[in-house]
C-alpha cells in the first residue's frame, strides 16, 4: 500500500511537469463550456486546416464535463490527424495529446495506462535533445498553449500573447503562430484601448499574417475592421470583398464582414450576411446577438431620420431585436452583453418588468471583469434616469460605476452624467454631503484639484465626521503643497 502511494506520488510528481492543457490553468469557471464545445466543434467542421489542436482542447473540455471516454475519443481522432499530416515528426506532435492522455487516465485511476503515456513523452524530449523542463520552448507547444488561452476568453489574452512571441523567436516567418500573436493583440487592444488609442500595432501585424497567408479569410476579416478603425474604410471594404470570393460560406469570416458593413452603415448588407451565417451554424449566440444589434440600428436609425416614426415598425423592429438578443442569452447564459442589450431593448419596448429582470440577470453572472461591471452600472444608472424617472436612484448606480477605480468608456459616460444631474441637484440647493464628495472625486480624477477641495471642504462642512472625506481633503491640500 505504501509502494502504492509513493508510486501514485511519483506519476503525479511526473504528470505536474508535462505541457499539456491540465497544466496550463484554464479554469472552467472562466468558460462557458457547452458553448466552447460548440466553438470548437464548428472550427472542426469548417477549419480545412490541420485539426491537432482543436481536438485535443475538445478532449480536455469533455473532461472538464466529466465525460473522459469522450475525451479518449477526441485524442484518439488528434493522433490519426497528427499521423496523416506529419507522418515524419509524430513525436514531437504528439506531445500535448499524450500529455492530455496521461491526465486522462489518471483522473480515470488507470495509473498505468498514465504512465505508460508519461514515459512517451520523457522518451521523446530525450529524442528530440530537450529536458523535461525545455520542451515547453519548442514553438509547436508555445503556440497551441497560445490557442487554448485564446479559447479561454478574455482574462488569458495577454498570456497567450506572451505564448505566441515565444514560439516567433524560434520560427519569425510562421504563418500559423503570426495569425495567433495577431488575434490576441487586437483582442488585448480592444479590451484596454477602446477610447479609441493607438490601434496601429496589431494593423501592422494583421498585414504581417495576411501576406504569410492570406487564405486564412477569418483574419483578413480582422484586418478590414482595424483598417475601418483608422478611416481605411476603402482598402477594408477591398479586403472583405476578395475574402467573400475565397470563403462564401465560411461562418467564422461572415460574422466579422457583417459587422464591417453595420459599422459602415450598410445595416441590410449586414443583415443578408448574418442570415446567411445562421443557415450555417444556427446555434451561435454571437450571430444572434450580432442580428439584435442590427435590428436595434435600423431602429434608431428610423427614430433619428423620422419625426413621427410609423409605431407598427417601431413595435416590429423592437421585437425582431429582442427574439434575437433573447435566443442568444439563451444559447449562452453567461453572454453579459446580449442580456445588457436586451434589458436595454426591453425598455425601448416599455416592458419594464421584464428589463429589470434581464438587468438582474446581467449583474449576477459570474465572469465579470471591472470595466463589464462599469457598463452595468452606467446602463442601469441610465434605466432609472430615463424609463423608471428616478434621479436618486440614477445617481445612486453612476456613483457605483464611478468608484470602480478602472479607466473605461462606461466610467466616462458615468462621470458625465454625474456631472449634469448633481450639477443640476446642488444650483438648486438639494446637494448633500455625498453630492459634494462625488463631485470633489470627479474633479480629482480631472486633475482640477482647487475645485476638488471647495467641494470636499462643503462635504465636511455638512458631514463633520466623516473620514473618507476628511482623508481625500487631507490628501489634496497635501499634494498642493508638496
Amino acid at each position: 500500500m505504501i509502494t502504492s502511494t509513493i508510486s501514485n506520488n511519483s506519476l503525479k510528481s511526473s504528470l505536474l511537469k508535462l505541457e499539456c492543457h491540465f497544466t496550463w490553468t484554464l479554469l472552467k469557471q472562466d468558460v462557458d463550456l457547452d458553448e466552447l464545445e460548440e466553438t470548437i466543434e464548428d472550427q472542426v467542421e469548417f477549419f480545412i486546416k490541420s485539426n491537432i489542436r482543436n481536438y485535443n482542447l475538445l478532449s480536455y473540455v469533455c473532461h472538464l464535463k466529466n465525460s473522459n471516454e469522450e475525451a479518449l475519443k477526441n485524442l484518439q481522432i488528434a493522433e490519426e490527424e497528427i499521423k496523416k499530416n506529419h507522418p515524419d515528426e509524430i513525436a514531437r506532435r504528439s506531445l500535448v495529446t499524450w500529455g492530455n492522455y496521461a491526465w486522462i487516465y489518471y483522473h480515470m485511476k488507470r495509473y498505468e495506462e498514465a504512465q505508460t503515456y508519461v514515459s512517451k513523452v520523457e522518451n521523446s524530449c530525450k529524442e528530440l535533445s530537450s529536458t523535461a523542463q525545455q520542451k515547453n520552448q519548442l514553438p509547436d507547444i508555445c503556440a497551441e498553449k497560445g490557442w487554448a488561452f485564446l479559447k479561454f476568453g478574455r482574462k488569458y489574452y495577454e498570456r497567450a500573447k506572451n505564448c505566441f512571441e515565444n514560439a516567433l523567436k524560434n520560427e519569425p516567418n510562421n504563418p500559423d503562430f503570426n495569425a495567433g500573436y495577431a488575434i490576441a493583440t487586437y483582442r488585448l487592444e480592444d479590451l484596454f484601448y477602446s477610447r479609441c488609442e493607438d490601434k496601429s500595432l496589431s494593423l501592422k501585424l494583421l498585414k504581417r499574417a495576411v501576406e504569410l497567408n492570406p487564405k486564412d479569410t477569418f483574419i483578413v476579416a480582422l484586418l478590414a475592421l482595424r483598417l475601418q478603425d483608422v478611416k481605411q474604410v476603402n482598402e477594408g471594404e477591398k479586403y472583405i470583398q476578395e475574402a467573400m470570393q475565397k470563403t462564401p460560406d465560411f461562418p467564422h469570416f461572415l460574422r466579422y464582414a457583417a459587422k464591417f458593413y453595420r459599422r459602415k452603415g450598410d445595416v441590410d448588407k449586414a443583415l443578408e450576411i448574418l442570415k446567411k451565417a445562421l443557415r450555417v451554424t444556427p446555434k451561435s449566440s454571437f450571430l444572434h446577438h450580432q442580428v439584435g444589434i442590427c435590428y436595434r440600428t435600423k431602429l434608431f436609425q428610423l427614430k433619428r431620420t423620422t419625426r413621427q416614426p410609423p409605431q407598427e415598425q417601431v413595435e416590429e423592429l423592437i421585437q425582431l431585436a429582442i427574439f434575437h438578443f433573447k435566443t442568444a442569452t439563451d444559447k449562452k447564459s453567461n453572454f453579459f452583453f446580449a442580456h445588457l442589450d436586451l434589458a436595454k431593448m426591453y425598455a425601448e419596448g416599455k416592458r419594464y418588468e421584464e428589463a429589470e429582470k434581464a438587468f438582474q440577470k446581467a449583474i449576477q453572472i459570474s465572469i465579470l471583469f471591472n470595466n463589464d461591471k462599469q457598463e452595468w452600472y452606467y446602463h442601469y444608472g441610465t434605466f432609472q434616469r430615463f424609463h423608471m424617472k428616478s434621479q436618486s436612484e440614477a445617481i445612486r448606480y453612476y456613483r457605483e460605476g464611478l468608484k470602480i477605480e478602472e479607466d473605461s468608456y462606461a466610467r466616462t459616460k458615468c462621470i458625465q452624467a454625474l456631472n449634469e444631474l448633481l450639477g443640476w441637484k446642488i444650483q438648486r440647493g438639494l446637494g448633500d454631503a455625498t453630492d459634494f464628495a462625488t463631485l470633489g472625486l470627479i474633479h480629482n480624477l480631472n486633475g482640477e484639484k482647487h475645485e476638488a477641495i471647495e467641494c470636499y471642504e462643503k462635504a465636511v462642512e455638512l458631514h463633520p465626521d466623516n473620514e473618507e472625506y476628511l482623508s481625500a481633503l487631507c490628501e489634496l491640500r497635501l499634494s498642493l503643497s508638496s
